[in-house]
């Protein structure tokens, strides 16, 4: 491909916090461009701020809001894919590929960052990962993008082995605490957790570590 442009696809507002802003934040300081398409506006997400300042009828709009803050500190472009939360394992994953592939290639990604389907713990995240590798498998092989696939549950290495990327973060931790503080609503758990932890324990060390794992279609 001529050019860089790295395309994130998760299915919620704070996905690409928790998940890829250290990784995010090295590509934009090369230069690379890189969108954010965002499945769902998390409408349907347990938490609603301590003390709560939203309710089911208005966190959509907060998560939005979040959403459009954690972009400024990324400085990042966020598209939204219009889904609903908490259904995409129920819509038919042909559409969705179909339209992931539209924008894939309107936007010619050249690295596309996901979630592994089977080891991302939320039906959202393994939903739409399949759709992502299901949208590149329908383009022209020598027209894809490489697919880097974040896994989350507790038994992915024992299944997958190590991951085939590992990417230090730490002179872009500043920059994914900010991203993940900019979503309210979701981040008390985990600023509680790296509050809580010696700078140099190993928790807080694997933190400040993005871990990927390339798809290969043969």
């Amino acid at each position: 491909m001529s050019k860089e442009h790295v395309v994130v696809i998760f299915p919620h507002p704070d996905d690409e916090s928790f998940g890829a802003s250290g990784t995010i934040s090295e590509f934009r300081s090369k230069g690379v461009p890189v969108t954010y398409l965002c499945g769902t506006l998390g409408e349907m997400g347990r938490n609603m701020g301590n003390p709560p300042f939203a309710n089911r009828e208005t966190l959509a709009q907060f998560r939005r809001k979040e959403l459009k803050e954690a972009a400024r500190e990324l400085d990042i472009d966020v598209e939204y894919l219009g889904y609903r939360d908490k259904t995409l394992e129920f819509e038919q994953r042909e559409q969705i590929a179909n339209h992931l592939k539209e924008r894939i290639e309107a936007l010619e990604a050249s690295v596309i960052i996901t979630h592994y389907p089977g080891y991302a713990v939320h039906p959202d995240h393994d939903a739409l990962g399949a759709a992502v590798v299901e949208a590149v498998r329908l383009m022209k092989p020598d027209e894809r993008p490489e697919i880097w696939m974040h896994a989350i549950s507790n038994d992915h290495e024992a299944d997958l082995g190590k991951p085939d990327i590992v990417h230090d973060i730490s002179p872009y931790w500043d920059r994914k605490l900010a991203a993940i503080k900019a979503h309210l609503s979701q981040a008390d758990g985990m600023m509680s957790l790296i509050k809580s932890q010696d700078q140099q324990s190993e928790q807080l060390q694997r933190l400040k570590t993005e871990r990927f794992y390339k798809y290969n279609f043969s």
